[in-house]
C-alpha cells in the first residue's frame, strides 16, 4: 500500500521532468541535426569542430573558470567570518537581496559605475590615476559576473562551515597543528561538498552567459551562449545554435559528474 502511495505521489513529479526537461532537451537533439534550410543534415556537428567554434568553446571555460575561481576566492573567507559574526542572519540577508534584483537591471546599473562619468572613474581621478576605459573589458566582465554569482557561491559554503563539529577544529589546535594545517587538513576537506556545490552554481550558468557579455564586455567576450542566441535570434540558423546547446548540455552534465558528492569515509 505504501508503495502504491509512494508512487502515486512520484506522477506530478515525473511528469514535471519529462515535459520540462527531457522533452525540451529531446527537441534541442532534434533541431540540431537540421539546416537554416530545413535539411536534414550533421554539417552542424562538423562544422562544431572547427578552429571557430572550438576557439570559442575554450574562451568559454577559461571564463567561467576564471569567474569561478574568483568567486571561491571572495566567498570562502567570507562564508568563514559569517560564522563567526553577531547578527549573521542579518549579514545572510543582505548578501541574498541582491540576487533578488533583475539582472538586467544590475547589469545597467554597472554600466554607469563603471562608465567614463561613472563613480569608478571619479574615484580614480580623485587619486590621482586618472580616467581609465573600464567598460567593455575582461575585468569589467569577470568582476560583474563574480558580482552576479558570489552568492551562489558563499551560501553552500556557509551551510558546509555551520555543519561541521567546531570540536575537530579544537581537536586540531590540541594536538599542535598550525592555523594553515587546520584549514587545509580539517575545515577544507569537511566543507568540500559545499565548495562542489558553489562550483555547480557558478560554472555552469557561467558557461551560458550572453547578455553580460554584451553590455559590459562590448561583445569582446564570445561565449557559447552568445554564439547560441546570434544562431537563434540574428542568423535564424536554428540547427547550428541547437547543436551547440548540444554540446553545452554535455558539458554542463560532465562538470555536474565530476563535482557530484560522493560518499567519503570520515576524516578521523
Amino acid at each position: 500500500m505504501q508503495n502504491k502511495m509512494r508512487n502515486f505521489y512520484l506522477v506530478p513529479y515525473v511528469l514535471w521532468i519529462a515535459l520540462f526537461v527531457v522533452t525540451p532537451i529531446l527537441l534541442v537533439v532534434y533541431y540540431s541535426f537540421f539546416d537554416i534550410e530545413g535539411n536534414f543534415t550533421v554539417t552542424n556537428y562538423q562544422k562544431f569542430f572547427t578552429p571557430v567554434y572550438l576557439k570559442m568553446t575554450l574562451s568559454s571555460f577559461w571564463y567561467a573558470f576564471l569567474i569561478t575561481a574568483f568567486s571561491i576566492i571572495v566567498a570562502y573567507p567570507t562564508a568563514y567570518f559569517l560564522t563567526k559574526a553577531k547578527h549573521r542572519q542579518l549579514w545572510l540577508l543582505l548578501i541574498i537581496l541582491p540576487s533578488w534584483i533583475n539582472l538586467l537591471l544590475k547589469a545597467y546599473a554597472f554600466l554607469g559605475i563603471f562608465g567614463a562619468y561613472g563613480p569608478a572613474n571619479m574615484f580614480l581621478d580623485a587619486i590621482g590615476i586618472g580616467s581609465k576605459q573600464i567598460l567593455f573589458t575582461d575585468f569589467s566582465f569577470i568582476f560583474v559576473s563574480v558580482y552576479i554569482f558570489i552568492p551562489f557561491m558563499i551560501l553552500p559554503i556557509y551551510n558546509a562551515l555551520e555543519k561541521m563539529n567546531p570540536s575537530l577544529v579544537d581537536a586540531a589546535s590540541d594536538l599542535g597543528a598550525s592555523t594553515w594545517t587546520t584549514f587545509r587538513r580539517v575545515i577544507f576537506p569537511l566543507t568540500l561538498d559545499g565548495v562542489k556545490s558553489g562550483c555547480q552554481a557558478v560554472f555552469i550558468p557561467a558557461l551560458s552567459l550572453f547578455m553580460i557579455t554584451r553590455l559590459i564586455s562590448g561583445n569582446r567576450v564570445i561565449t557559447l551562449g552568445t554564439a547560441i542566441e546570434q544562431h537563434f535570434l540574428v542568423t535564424q540558423d536554428w540547427g547550428m545554435g541547437a547543436t551547440i546547446a548540444v554540446f553545452l548540455i554535455i558539458a554542463m552534465a560532465i562538470i555536474m559528474i565530476l563535482t557530484g558528492n560522493r560518499k567519503r569515509g570520515d576524516l578521523i
